[in-house]
């Protein structure tokens, strides 16, 4: 059975760090990402990464500020974030592809990230 499992949010102040994780297990992928949903928006890309790593992807709002990568002796993805902002409040979740450019068949349950100003 595939699952992802996000973990790492909380409350935090403005201009501080988090690191979310999200475990895979079931199967590994070949792409994964995050993204968010802020109360009242639609749900937005926030990064995504290959398999090699070697191609990463940002939205142009934490570009600079966010950085994701992952480990496959772990079958984690990460997504380190610094500098944060109020505007940075959201559900955050992680997404798995099976398939190179071939968008997301999973989804994880979602992690709440709150940054006060």
């Amino acid at each position: 059975q595939v699952q992802l499992v996000e973990s790492g949010g909380g409350l935090v102040q403005a201009g501080d760090s988090l690191r979310l994780s999200c475990a895979a297990s079931g199967r590994s992928f070949s792409e994964m990402g995050w993204f968010r949903q802020a109360p009242g928006k639609e749900r937005e890309f926030v990064a995504s990464i290959n398999w090699s790593g070697s191609n990463t992807g940002y939205a142009d709002s934490v570009k600079g500020r966010f950085t994701i990568s992952r480990d496959h002796a772990r079958n984690t993805v990460y997504l380190q974030m610094n500098t944060l902002k109020p505007e940075d409040t959201a559900v955050y979740y992680c997404a798995a592809g099976r398939y190179a450019l071939s968008g997301y068949d999973y989804w994880g349950q979602g992690t709440q990230v709150t940054v006060s100003s």
